[in-house]
């Protein structure tokens, strides 16, 4: 009885096993300062020139997911700098060796956002048509008298209505189509990191995604980020594991 009271409250509270993870920052030189900001872990790193602050862009990860990050940079020096997302570096730990985790840019994002529009305009256009095939049946009935006599009809004006449904429906649809593929872009171009020359005490900043890291069997995942600002460079050590590990 109590194994069957667990089952039950496992799956009352959706599994007990969480696919969720959470992110852990070391410091890796005296330059670096492990901390929380609103909950959150985060790491900032000064160097010469430059100072860069990373935190998780969500307070937990999906596993197998990929991880995004908030990067914040500032240019202390007296010149300005250079920060191009071709130099951010990637590597996983697994044991003695190291694996490249690849970044994935603005571009990159930006083209799945495309492939993602395609899909959803393929099955819009796939819902109008059924939509369209239903109104163009609109009007036509059957009928059968008392007598037990059979026939059918047609109703001009029920399929008129139809049809103007049908239109007005696949208009909405489409509509919302185009709205949600523009806000999907629109935040990229918002929040995505990108390229940025930083003037004097400058501060810019956005998400940088990265591929998933390899599974560990489900347990702590190891790797290191590394941003480029000028000729400073910031080596962000991390840990993921499960969440509540």
């Amino acid at each position: 009885m109590r194994n069957l009271v667990i089952v039950a409250l496992c799956a009352a509270l959706g599994g007990c096993v969480s696919n969720n993870e959470t992110i852990a920052f070391r410091t890796s030189n005296p330059n670096q300062q492990a901390m929380m900001r609103d909950g959150q872990p985060a790491l900032v790193s000064r160097q010469k020139n430059s100072l860069v602050l990373v935190r998780p862009a969500s307070r937990q990860l999906q596993a197998n997911g990929r991880p995004v990050f908030v990067v914040g940079i500032n240019n202390v020096g007296k010149q300005p700098t250079e920060f191009r997302v071709a130099q951010v570096e990637a590597v996983q730990h697994v044991g003695g060796s190291d694996f490249g985790m690849q970044i994935v840019t603005f571009e990159m994002l930006q083209q799945e956002e495309r492939n993602r529009q395609v899909a959803r305009a393929v099955l819009a256009g796939v819902a109008g048509a059924a939509n369209a095939y239903g109104a163009s049946q609109a009007g036509h009935g059957s009928y059968t008298t008392p007598s037990g006599r059979t026939g059918t009809f047609y109703s001009p004006t029920a399929a008129v209505i139809a049809q103007n449904n049908a239109a007005m429906q696949n208009e909405a649809m489409f509509a919302a189509t185009v709205e949600t593929g523009q806000r999907n872009m629109a935040a990229l171009e918002q929040t995505v990191i990108k390229d940025n020359t930083l003037m004097p005490g400058e501060w810019y900043g956005g998400q940088l995604h990265i591929a998933p890291p390899t599974d560990q069997a489900g347990g702590q995942k190891s790797y290191t980020i590394v941003i480029t600002i000028g000729q400073d460079r910031h080596v962000v050590a991390i840990a993921q594991g499960p969440a509540g590990a």
